[in-house]
């Protein structure tokens, strides 16, 4: 899954370790994600939409659609 968590992290100013830190998980977590190497648990894929204050479909899009 395509995801912009990348692009929004650096928007806020936040490192990873940050970023992990304020969704309570590794920093190793987040760079999977932002490699688009793990896609996260739905709980948590609304959990940054909410830190980021976005649409779930702003932060994350599905390449078969």
């Amino acid at each position: 899954m395509k995801n912009y968590v990348k692009v929004y992290r650096a928007m806020h100013n936040l490192t990873q370790a940050q970023l992990a830190e304020k969704l309570e998980v590794s920093r190793a977590t987040i760079n999977a994600i932002e490699k688009e190497r793990y896609d996260p648990s739905l709980k948590l894929a609304f959990k940054m939409a909410r830190l980021f204050e976005v649409k779930i479909e702003e932060l994350f899009e599905n390449e078969e659609t």
